[in-house]
């Protein structure tokens, strides 16, 4: 299953699968990521096309269209749920956290 290859997801792994709750293709998602986080991360080519492949491979993502070289994706389901999944597991984390930080 794509959670056990997937135990945590890094930022730049987040962002993207946020940015993929609307269609859109590998251009898009990189200015998504960089508005969704404010500019905090960006993610290049070699990062987020290697990423897109082993979301694809294992079902996270799906493609929506190609056109020459240009694709389109969507998050899926399973996508939606392991990213619900990381937000309250970060959630659980800075709650921990709270306490001793403060």
């Amino acid at each position: 299953m794509a959670r056990e290859q997937f135990q945590t997801l890094t930022e730049p792994m987040y962002y993207i699968l946020l940015a993929l709750m609307q269609e859109c293709c590998g251009v898009d998602i990189m200015e998504k990521v960089k508005q969704i986080s404010k500019g905090r991360v960006r993610v290049g080519p070699g990062t987020l096309y290697a990423m897109l492949a082993k979301f694809e491979e294992n079902g996270v993502i799906r493609k929506t269209a190609e056109e020459g070289r240009r694709k389109s994706y969507i998050i899926t389901e399973q996508g939606k749920d392991m990213l619900r999944e990381e937000y309250r597991r970060l959630i659980t984390m800075t709650e921990d956290a709270r306490g001793l930080l403060e």
